[in-house]
């Protein structure tokens, strides 16, 4: 049995100006070929693909095609979309006859005008491989389901946590294509578009409604006629033509049954959907003052508007600016993404003292400079090795350790990870144990932090990730839209309403 094996993702967030390019793919591997098994095999959603396979006991061919991964940011290039679809053609084209193709995307990537990425991509595929080749497609729970992504898939599984645990959408993506390859099963799917969004604050499946509506897949999938049932709270910053929440059920060869499920779990969400705007953060001064009252460190301080790991550009300057003003007594780490500060610090060099403006170079809609005075610590540059759920290094380009008060900046010229992973500030000197907050440019992915961190705060900031969803400039998403919008029967706006309750 050959199995092709394509992996491509990339979350966009439509009020992020800076487009993502090839280059922001090439900071965390851009990798080819058997060269995929060797530096991913182990880990992340390809290592779960190649668990499912060796727990299978079957003589199965891996062809590994292409495997390609950027940090959320703005939509990626019309250069990096072409190039993509061009890897996709001459790997299949050229990858000989397979029995399946496992194909992991994220679902929530838009590129210079195009909407929905993912499902140019799996048509691509589709068209290359004729309608009979099985295509498994495994998402990010926060992909955008269209029309054209499920006409193109055989069957869909999402993550089934958040934090994500890849490894295991990898495998379980595995086991269920194997499921059908060797039982010759009849896989079906139906989905449901809902009309509605939420901000990033009660994604948690651990806790609250998004528990209770990952749960009841988790239920459903207990019937063995049922393959999977995955949820797709749509990330709250795809401004697309397709856009909102939606669920997917795939059975075996059972579609009234599958439709069932569908609406079951549709109304489940929409049951909710007040429970999922329930807001925890609070005003920036409270959060940097109730952080700084710990009675010790390290509180993660979550700048939610800035989140870079939902697509924001990282230039917030908007918790640095409270915490000077403030006057703090801890001491703060706090990352910021700025090539053009970098380039200061760097021709100044390391024990200078710089002034310099700060953050607003990139989404200057949310931000505008702040003039600071600081020293320069430290300079690196290079690969940095992380504990990362997908991921064994990233390059952040040169970064510049800088010193303003209470605060030590980590400015990188990349992306990357910002400073949501301890590592980075060690692979720079910074330990971060010796601080009593940690800003991290994040809503909802604190686990890198778990080991040292002593409480969590939620700052209200302002910025292309930002909680509050009703002053978003939106201009391509379906209306009406609750919560920006009053709506009370989402079959009546909805592109995939279903038969529903009648």
């Amino acid at each position: 049995m050959r199995l092709a094996l394509i992996h491509i993702v990339q979350e966009t967030n439509d009020f992020n100006p800076v487009l993502t390019t090839l280059a922001d793919f090439e900071a965390f591997g851009l990798v080819e070929g058997e060269e995929i098994a060797s530096q991913f095999g182990e880990i992340g959603q390809i290592g779960g693909h190649y668990a499912a396979v060796r727990e299978s006991g079957l003589a199965i061919e891996t062809v590994p095609i292409i495997r390609a991964w950027s940090v959320a940011g703005g939509r990626i290039s019309r250069e990096a979309f072409d190039f993509f679809q061009a890897k996709i053609r001459a790997g299949l084209e050229t990858a000989g006859p397979i029995d399946a193709l496992v194909l992991h995307l994220h679902g929530a990537c838009a590129a210079e005008g195009i909407d929905d990425v993912e499902g140019e991509q799996a048509e691509l595929c589709r068209r290359i491989l004729g309608p009979d080749v099985p295509i498994l497609l495994g998402l990010d729970h926060h992909a955008n389901i269209t029309q054209k992504i499920i006409d193109n898939c055989t069957a869909i599984v999402g993550h089934r946590t958040q934090p994500h645990d890849v490894f295991d959408t990898g495998k379980i993506g595995t086991e269920v294509l194997l499921r059908i390859l060797t039982g010759k099963l009849n896989p079906v799917m139906a989905w449901r578009k809902i009309p509605l969004l939420s901000h990033q604050e009660q994604f948690l499946t651990s806790k609250g409604p998004m528990k209770t509506w990952f749960d009841q897949a988790r239920a459903i999938e207990a019937d063995s006629r049922v393959l999977q049932a995955s949820n797709y709270p749509m990330q709250p910053w795809l401004d697309v033509a397709e856009g909102g929440w939606s669920t997917i059920v795939v059975t075996d060869g059972d579609q009234s049954l599958a439709e069932t499920l569908a609406d079951e779990l549709a109304d489940l969400a929409w049951s909710m959907r007040d429970d999922f705007q329930v807001r925890a953060a609070v005003t920036v001064d409270e959060a940097v003052l109730e952080a700084d009252a710990f009675a010790r460190g390290v509180v993660v301080l979550s700048d939610t508007g800035d989140t870079v790991f939902g697509g924001a550009a990282g230039d917030s300057n908007v918790l640095l600016e409270a915490m000077l003003r403030l006057g703090i007594k801890g001491r703060a780490l706090m990352p910021l993404i700025s090539a053009e500060a970098v380039a200061t610090l760097t021709a100044a060099g390391e024990g200078a003292e710089v002034t310099l403006p700060l953050g607003g170079d990139a989404a200057p809609a949310f931000f505008k400079p702040l003039t600071v005075t600081g020293t320069v610590r430290k300079l690196g540059s290079g690969a940095v090795a992380l504990n990362f759920n997908h991921q064994p290094e990233v390059d952040m380009g040169r970064v510049a350790v800088f010193d303003i008060g209470p605060v030590t900046l980590l400015i990188s010229e990349l992306r990357g990870v910002a400073g949501n992973v301890p590592g980075v500030y060690e692979a720079f000197g910074v330990k971060p144990t010796d601080y009593k907050m940690a800003v991290l440019k994040t809503a909802s992915n604190f686990q890198y932090f778990d080991e040292i961190a002593s409480g969590l705060v939620r700052a209200d900031t302002r910025g292309p990730g930002q909680s509050d969803v009703f002053t978003l400039p939106w201009q391509r998403i379906p209306r009406p839209v609750y919560p920006l919008e009053t709506i009370s029967d989402w079959r009546a706006h909805s592109s995939q309403p279903g038969a529903g309750k009648g």
